[in-house]
């Protein structure tokens, strides 16, 4: 059953429409109550000398779970690795502070050093078609999909529904953030106008706490360390968020928040409702002949061999709903990535026998023939992935 997910993966996909670091100044776009609005596209930091060995992972804050994942990947990606005469490893993983929206998304397309980044696949979707950063359809990539990004509207005691936080202050997080962009975007689609904040989660819930802010907002997968820590204690509950299929089905799910993910906040036997986003592993899509290609391609290559690691109790349980083979629709899968499924045992087989079916309407010569015809195939839909 594995092996036929991989292959129907990899031939599914090719008809798909193909801490901290200085980081340069926040562009227009990310301004929190400003439209978006179209930018020159950005280009790629080339000229600084990027450390070849080191794979910069771009996350949410250090509050997020998302940045546990990074430092998940990076610490076991860092042992089982044979060291040089200096002590250096052939690959490390650092972990870099974003804020989950559109900067990671930015820093991806600009930094030399940032290579990959964890960010909500609708988030990124939006970029892309409204020209924020131009035209990044072959500057971004997917390695793989990842997990839901749920919902956690904290409030006060007196703050029974969403309809009482109408004129009150809530935080939706720092500018260009998920929460922020998101937020902003749930809230007025179910016609809810608050008086927004744009402080970062630990100010956010101190705020809370003393009475400045009537809710805020955090986007992550559940559950989060950082809010694990929070108790019924500190005045504070979590908000349903309802569901909507009419006003939210194309870009959200529903979700539940659960006395197992908090249980210093969710009495027992209850459960809050929610709503998430998807989240994408994306990648700098690098030409073949650039050093950071080669250096992506190692990366892609051992996760993905080490991805069982990731399963155990050791690692954050949102690691359990991640599907290598998944596809990512609209969105060209990193071609490392797609090798990687491909090879897998019964892999290529099941393209050649699908190819053997292609041919049976299109007969050609003899086997040497049909054997150069399968490697130009498959050179041709590596170069048009979403032919």
């Amino acid at each position: 059953m594995f092996i036929a997910l991989i292959a129907a993966a990899w031939l599914g996909e090719q008809v798909q429409d193909s801490l901290a670091q200085k980081r340069p100044p926040a562009s227009p776009s990310e301004s929190a109550k400003a439209s978006p609005r179209k930018e020159g596209t950005p280009r790629k930091q080339t000229g600084l000398s990027a450390d070849p060995y080191t794979v910069g992972f771009v996350t949410g804050t250090p509050q997020c779970t998302e940045f546990g994942i990074a430092q998940d990947i990076a610490a076991t990606l860092a042992g089982g690795q044979e060291t040089g005469p200096h002590g250096e490893v052939a690959l490390r993983v650092l972990p870099i502070v974003g804020n989950g929206g559109t900067r990671n998304v930015l820093d991806v397309l600009t930094l030399a050093g940032a290579d990959v980044a964890i960010a909500p696949v609708v988030l990124v979707d939006r970029l892309r078609e409204r020209g924020t950063f131009g035209d990044i359809s072959d500057k971004l990539a997917y390695i793989a999909p990842l997990y839901i990004e749920e919902f956690h509207l904290l409030a006060r005691p007196e703050i029974a529904s969403l309809t009482d936080l109408a004129g009150k202050r809530v935080n939706l997080g720092e500018d260009g953030s998920a929460g922020a962009i998101l937020g902003r975007d749930v809230l007025n689609r179910l016609g809810v106008k608050i008086s927004e904040s744009s402080l970062g989660p630990e100010a956010a819930l101190d705020g809370l706490r003393k009475g400045d802010l009537s809710a805020t907002l955090l986007v992550s997968g559940k559950p989060v360390g950082f809010l694990t820590r929070a108790s019924q204690a500190d005045g504070i509950h979590f908000l349903p968020i309802p569901y909507s299929l009419e006003l939210l089905h194309q870009d959200y799910l529903p979700s539940t928040l659960r006395h197992e993910d908090y249980p210093n906040i969710i009495a027992a036997d209850a459960s809050i409702d929610t709503i998430a986003v998807k989240s994408a592993l994306f990648v700098y899509n690098w030409p073949a002949r650039n050093e950071r290609f080669g250096l992506l391609e190692l990366f892609v290559q051992t996760l993905f061999t080490r991805f069982p690691e990731f399963l155990t109790d050791a690692h954050h349980p949102k690691w359990r709903e991640v599907n290598l083979a998944a596809l990512l629709p609209g969105w060209r899968r990193f071609r490392p990535a797609q090798r990687w499924l491909l090879q897998q045992s019964g892999g290529e087989a099941a393209l050649r026998k699908a190819f053997g079916r292609f041919l049976e309407e299109k007969p050609t010569a003899n086997p040497p023939d049909r054997e150069e015809l399968f490697r130009d195939f498959l050179r041709w839909r590596e170069r048009n992935p979403g032919k």
